[in-house]
Formats: structure tokens, sequence, C-alpha cells
């Protein structure tokens, strides 16, 4: 599965994976979310994330949310 990966507008350090290119599955809350990137089949997410972790919160949800650490 490709995993869109997304940015929230109102929420700067908030991301999100989905298997929704349009992101319309996203929480409304954090709206509006941009596309910055895609996770294809056999390739790792981002920041050593677990992609099994990932596809069984979209399963489940839509959706993961996920939020950059702040640089030290």
């Amino acid at each position: 599965m490709n995993i869109y990966i997304f940015k929230s507008e109102a929420s700067r350090d908030l991301r999100a994976f989905s298997d929704d290119q349009g992101g319309q599955k996203l929480p409304k809350q954090f709206r509006p979310w941009h596309a910055v990137g895609v996770v294809k089949p056999g390739f790792p997410p981002p920041n050593k994330l677990s992609r099994d972790v990932i596809e069984k919160s979209i399963a489940s949800a839509g959706f993961q949310l996920w939020k950059l650490k702040e640089a030290k």
C-alpha cells in the first residue's frame, strides 16, 4: 500500500499518514492538510516509525498522527 504523508497547517509539528491520497480521512480539527510525501510499498517510513503499526492504524482509523520532535 502507498502511505501518504501530510502536514497540518493548524498545528505546525503535526503530521499524518493515510492511505487516502486526498487526505479526506484526516481529522478535521487540524485542517488544512497538505500532502508532503509518499512511502511506497517495500520502503520504510520516515523517522524509524514502524510501517506495521502505521498500516494497522490506517486499517482501523483511516490515518495515524505523529509529531515532529523539537530540535535540541
